[in-house]
């Protein structure tokens, strides 16, 4: 158990930064042995949704990270693509790729980026 004090260091960092410091190296290294490891599943996976529908492959969502800083989650297209957006939000259904995307969550791992670039990280600070 942490005493108060150490949990407001590790939620701040030191003055030198260590925990941050620390906590980014550790989400850097898994998140490049991830990538690593899932590279061809990933190649695959975008080959894939290319194949089965027309538009992107990624789609972005507009998230807020640590401190209220906005950042765009990448994942893998599993609706539709709707270029007009004629359509309601509410009203679209997965594609059958996409449906095995998401029960395997595989539609995710494009966060790995996100992880590298520093906005998500995979590693809790408060431990």
């Amino acid at each position: 158990m942490r005493s108060p004090r150490s949990r407001e260091l590790l939620r701040r960092g030191d003055e030198y930064g260590a925990p941050e410091q620390m906590r980014r190296l550790i989400d850097a290294v898994i998140a490049c042995v991830l990538l690593a490891i899932t590279g061809p599943l990933l190649l695959m996976v975008a080959l894939a949704i290319k194949l089965e529908s027309p538009g992107p492959v990624l789609v972005r969502e507009n998230c807020i990270g640590l401190g209220g800083r906005r950042f765009q989650m990448l994942k893998f297209r599993t609706l539709p693509h709707d270029p007009d957006r004629t359509r309601p939000s509410w009203s679209w259904s997965p594609t059958v790729l996409g449906e095995i995307l998401r029960f395997t969550r595989i539609e995710a791992l494009p966060q790995l980026i996100n992880v590298l670039r520093g906005e998500m990280s995979i590693v809790d600070p408060e431990g």
